[in-house]
Parts: structure tokens; sequence; C-alpha cells
């Protein structure tokens, strides 16, 4: 139960906030806010020595808290109270990198300097956003002379011989980092660092030498973790977490079972949670490095005396490699796989995830040489590092090995992880795995084997919810179609009794600073052609161009937001701006501008400006949805649990597509009221709002607007 001492600190700090504000008002909304993320974590059960215990959801609350309702601001404070006096850490999550921006540069700081809660906080990233110095020295070795000498195109870490570009970069890398010019994150490089040429100089937890490393003391990663042991607020991203939930969790991040969860922007985690659980690999990029193993194999050898481990690692790695063929031969025959030419990169979907008889043996002997291959290379390891404290005049060659073998493992762990999926069964009543083999464009004879759990609740609710000491999870949108049945179903959330789920009244008055309008359009977006021709007739109709105001026009479809750009008047199309013409950033600033020269301005956008996108004021007076925005499966995800609901007697668009429908609806609507001096109107370019039965369930979620 809440203590009276917990209750006075968060009163008392937040009646701080108001004292040190003269404009801030308290709002009903955010206090509730306050009280029942501190009452669910006061619910949180203690463990007892080292067992767990048995929780059913007490301690987990949902929060839809609508624009508005100042839902960082409760959830820091509570949170941030609670965890002190329950000796746990806060785990903040979010989804978008500006948010967690904004956490570490606003609103923390706001809380800390004028509530007069003592928090200190950092910001957690994963290993690959901080450099390997380790590797980095590899490549870039000191001659005699003090200058760089070129990275060494056999080492494990090379795939190809490295560009003069690539080279220079490097060196450059090597020398601010040298010199403490950088920090090591990849995020402050003055410049973008492709892909390909930072993998080559981050790490990850199989490469590493820790303790061992040389590098150690200045290593960026494990000076960025201890400071993470060292705050009371840790700011992560939701791949982050399940990142580390997944591994055990305490990995990066501080233990489940010690830390009180808030995750913001929490309609995204269950697709994130479906991503960090799937797997793939590329058959030419496995057979690369699978060439590499035996001589790898062979230099451990030579210091660890270990022949019989060496030659298994050698034949495990020979059996991968001949059943990779195997499958090779099997694709080129299968005609599905023909290259078309509307179609330059087939994928062909495995029915229901269940593997053909002729393509179930060579599943089950590449996921068995798989997994020897990633045991046997892991004794090598452990057998290397026993020896590491032997070999002081090797020390170098040994950590070289050490590195080399870890990018094997790495891989091996990755090849492992897509066959033990692809040679998985589920259970009778459970969700199938997604399994898809895509022919590849870029090199002849490449194929893309991928497998993708359909649902993520059953690992979230055993990683996660059954070992954290509490959670929130919240979003101005969590609803669908007025219920949270969609988000505790695809979370897991379903299986624990006890969670609690809370909808905040919104700040605003919709009735008064909004309306609703739905033109009586004869077209469907069935039939898209007429369809636009219809969007294009209203656009100039509902737009006025006459006043300096914002408009925003959001379409589902690029090439329907193309076609109306191109066909509607000139006088409207030169107070467009479209998305992807413009960096999101440079669009923006336009769109004020004009607004301030007295200018009407339009943007048009697709769904990802339906989200995170705040143009308050008369930076928006009217948006305009083209059409509903259904997303329709065609992903081999989503067309593997459509075709699962649909076998169980379901209907996966009533199931699936109109709940999410309903919740990118609500995000869309969202842009236009934002504070509440805001107003405007919300119009709809859709017919089947009032044609189709799912309409009224639509509508119905939206505010409540003044309809006309």
């Amino acid at each position: 139960m809440l203590t009276d001492a917990e209750k006075d600190a968060i009163r008392d700090h937040y009646r701080a906030i108001a004292d040190n504000l003269p404009g801030f008002r308290p709002r009903n909304a955010q206090r509730r806010m306050l009280a029942e993320i501190a009452n669910a974590f006061s619910r949180s059960k203690p463990k007892e020595g080292d067992e767990l215990p048995e929780r059913e959801g007490e301690s987990i609350i949902v929060v839809e808290g609508p624009t508005g309702v100042g839902k960082s601001l409760a959830y820091l404070l509570a949170g941030g109270v609670m965890a002190r006096a329950r000796g746990k850490k806060l785990v903040v999550t979010s989804a978008t990198v500006a948010l967690q921006e904004q956490l570490v540069n606003r609103d923390l700081p706001f809380v800390v300097d004028n509530s007069g809660l003592p928090l200190t906080f950092a910001l957690a990233k994963g290993r690959g956003r901080y450099l390997c110095p380790y590797r980095l020295y590899q490549l870039t070795a000191d001659s005699a002379q003090g200058q760089l000498l070129a990275p060494e195109p056999e080492m494990a870490l090379w795939d190809r011989k490295p560009q003069a570009e690539e080279i220079e970069t490097l060196r450059q890398m090597a020398d601010a980092f040298h010199y403490r010019n950088w920090n090591g994150d990849r995020d402050t490089w003055q410049e973008v660092i492709e892909d390909g040429l930072w993998s080559r100089v981050t790490n990850d937890r199989h490469s590493c030498l820790k303790a061992a490393c040389p590098n150690r003391p200045e290593c960026p990663f494990y000076l960025a973790r201890e400071t993470l042991e060292t705050v009371d607020v840790v700011v992560a991203n939701h791949d982050l977490m399940l990142a580390d939930v997944a591994m055990g969790g305490g990995v990066i991040l501080p233990a489940p079972d010690d830390s009180f969860y808030c995750i913001d922007e929490a309609h995204h985690l269950a697709k994130k949670a479906v991503n960090q659980f799937s797997a793939e690999h590329s058959l030419a990029q496995a057979m690369f490095w699978l060439e590499k193993v035996a001589a790898v194999a062979t230099r451990v050898d030579s210091l660890t005396n270990k022949s019989e481990l060496a030659g298994q690692a050698i034949e495990a790695a020979g059996a991968c490699m001949e059943t990779l063929t195997e499958w090779l031969w099997l694709l080129e025959g299968e005609e599905a796989l023909a290259a078309t030419s509307d179609n330059l990169e087939p994928t062909w979907l495995i029915d229901d995830g269940i593997l053909p008889e002729r393509f179930a043996i060579p599943a089950a002997n590449l996921a068995m040489s798989a997994r020897m291959v990633y045991k046997h290379l892991t004794s090598m390891n452990d057998a290397l590092t026993d020896v590491r404290k032997d070999k002081g005049s090797e020390a170098a060659l040994v950590d070289k090995l050490g590195s080399d073998l870890g990018f094997l493992i790495g891989r091996a762990e990755q090849l492992m992880a897509v066959w033990d999926l692809f040679e998985k069964t589920s259970d009778e009543n459970a969700p199938p795995i997604a399994k898809w083999i895509t022919r590849r464009t870029e090199g002849k004879g490449d194929y893309l084997f991928s497998a993708s759990p359909v649902s993520a609740a059953a690992s979230l609710a055993g990683t996660l919810w059954r070992r954290a000491a509490g959670a929130l999870l919240t979003s101005a949108t969590l609803r669908s179609l007025g219920e949270f049945d969609l988000l505790l179903s695809q979370t897991g959330l379903k299986w624990l009794p006890e969670v609690s789920c809370v909808a905040l009244d919104s700040p605003f008055s919709f009735q008064e600073q909004g309306e609703l309008y739905l033109p009586p359009l004869m077209a469907s977006p069935k039939d898209p052609a007429a369809h636009t021709r219809e969007i294009v007739e209203w656009l100039p109709r509902l737009i006025d161009l006459a006043e300096p105001l914002g408009s925003l026009v959001l379409f589902s479809s690029r090439k329907q937001m193309q076609e109306v750009a191109a066909a509607v008047p000139a006088a409207l199309r030169e107070r467009l701006l479209i998305q992807g013409e413009l960096p999101k950033s440079r669009l923006l600033e336009q769109h004020h501008a004009r607004l301030k020269q007295g200018e009407a301005s339009v943007i048009f956008g697709l769904d990802s400006f339906s989200e995170g996108l705040d143009l308050p004021g008369e930076s928006c007076v009217h948006v305009i949805i083209a059409k509903l925005p259904f997303a329709m499966p065609d992903d081999p995800v989503g067309r593997t649990l459509s075709r699962w609901i649909e076998k169980r007697g379901g209907n996966p668009f009533i199931e699936i597509t109109v709940p999410e429908a309903s919740i990118k609806l609500i995000q869309a609507v969202g842009r236009l009221i934002r504070t509440e001096q805001d107003y405007g109107r919300v119009t709809i370019l859709d017919n089947r709002l009032l044609r189709q039965s799912y309409g009224k369930k639509l509508l119905a979620s939206l505010p409540p607007f003044k309809r006309i």
C-alpha cells in the first residue's frame, strides 16, 4: 500500500512546481494519473530472497492520457518518488528519438529544477551506438612513425578490400577519439557514418573482450553503462528495453525486478516486440563467415591445444555449409521463386508456418548444425579466456583471436535463431510462426531466410510483465473502438488479471473548439481513381487560401498524395508543402514562415505525419483525412496472422484491421486540437464512415466534436 510518507512526498513536490511556476495550473487528469501510478507501484511484491514473487499484474497500470494531460510530468514525478522510496530504478522508454531527447533535455531538468525532487538521470543506448576502441585500433594500427596504417583485408571484420574513403574516415575517427575530441558515440560524430563501415568499429556482446580488453578503461559503452548504475532514472527506447529483457534482463539496463518501467508511446510496443523476437540471415553471408571458421579455429587451437574442440567446430561449420548448399539447390528449383518482370525480389511465404515435407529435413539438419557451431565456438571462446592470463607475451594475438571468434559467435547465434524458428512448430491453439524466403537481387544465388512470431504476447508476459517490479504503459491513444482489448491482447497483459486500465478525460472542450465534417462524396476509396478525382474537386472548396491559416491533409497512399498534388488548381498547388520533397524540419520551417508572412500554407503528409506532428494554434486549423487508415496485411507476418484468424473462424478485418485503424484515425484527428486555445475543423473524405457498419464504431471513438 502507498505509505503516508510517499503520499506526502508526491503532494509536496507537485505543490512545489505550482509555487515555482506562476502560470502552472494543476489539472485533474494529471493529478489522477499521479495517484494511479503511485498506487500501482505501491502494490509491487518484494522478492523473497532470490525468488521472484508470483505476479498477476497488480503493479501494472495502463493509462490513456490525451494530449494536454501532462503525462511525462505525472510519471516522472510519481515514478521518481516511488522508485526512490522503494529502492528501485525508474526506467523510462519511448518509441522515438524525439521523445527521448525531450525527456533528457527538457522534461527531467524541469522536474528536478522546479519540484525539489533530486533525481539523477542518463540516456541509455545500445552497444551498437558506441565505438569499440579495440576494433578501431585493430583497423588503424599505429606504425613506428605514428602514422595510421591501412586495415588488414584478411581480417574477419572485412569481407572485401576497404575503399580509400573508408580508410580515411577510420583514421579521422581514431585521431579524434585518441585526442578526446570525440566520445565514441555514433550520434555525436560530425558526419553520417555509413552503416557498413560503422559495423566494423562497433561491437556486440560476443566480440567484446570485456574485462580482458586492453582498452576497457576508455570504452565508451562501459563508461556509459557505469553511469547508468549511478543514476535514479534511465531513459531508453523500446528496442533497447526489449533486447535487454530478451537477454535475461540486467545486461544493459537495470534488472526488471529492480525496475519500475514507464513505457511511453506504448501503442508501438507490440509491433516493436514482434520485430525484436524475429530473425533473418542471408545465405551468401552465412557461407562467407562459415568459411572463416576453420582458419580461426585452427589459430585458437594453436594457443589452447583444444584440437578436439577445433575439429568439432570445423565439422559443424562444414555441415552447415553443406545443408545451405542443399537449400540453394532446392530454392533454385522452386518455380514459385522464379523472377518475374514485375517482381524483381520475389518472396515465398510458407503457409501457416508449416514447412513442406521436402523442406522439413533440411531445416532440421541446419537447425542442429547451427546449434553445434554455436556451442563449439562458445566452448573455444571459454578455452581462449582460460589461457589469456598465461599468454603474457602473446596477449595481443590472444585478444585479436578473441575478437574474431566473438564475431563468428555473433553470426552463429543469428543463424541458430533463424533455424530454431524455422524448425519450430506452434502448439495447436497458439499463433503460428511466420516463415518466408526472399530471393535477393543484389547477389546471384542468394536468398534471405526470415522467421518471426506473429504475436509477442507470450514473450512479453514471460520476459517482462511477470518479472518487472512495476510498469506503466501510457500514450495519448491506447484504446481502439473505445476499449483496451487490442492492446492487452497484443502485449500479453490479458493474461495478468490484476492489470489496471484507466482512460483519462481530455482537458480540451472538443464540442466548443472543433467540428467534424463528412462531405457527401460519391466515390468509395475502393475505386482509387474516382476517389482521387473527388478529392481534387473538394480540396479547393475546403481550404481557404485567403487567410494566413495552416491546413494538414493526410493520405494513406503516397501515390494518391502525388496524384492529388499534381491535379489541384495552380493556386492551391503553390501553397503545398509535400512530405518527402523536403526534410521534415525544413518543411515545418517553410510552413511557419509562410503563415508569418500572411500567406496560407497547406501540408500534404502520409501516415507518419498523423503522429508526433505538433502544429498548435493557427498553424493548423483544418485537418483533412483522405481516407480511413486501413493497413491491409500484405507483409508475411500480417498475412500469416490473418490466415490463422480465418482458419479459426474469425474475421481479421474486424478483429485486427478495424481496431488498428481506429487508433490511427484518432491519432490523425488529434493533430487539430493541441492546446486549450486551438480551434478548427476535421474533414474526412471517406464515405465508408456513413455507409459501412464499422463506420459508426469508428465515429463513436473520435473526440466529441460538433458534427456538421
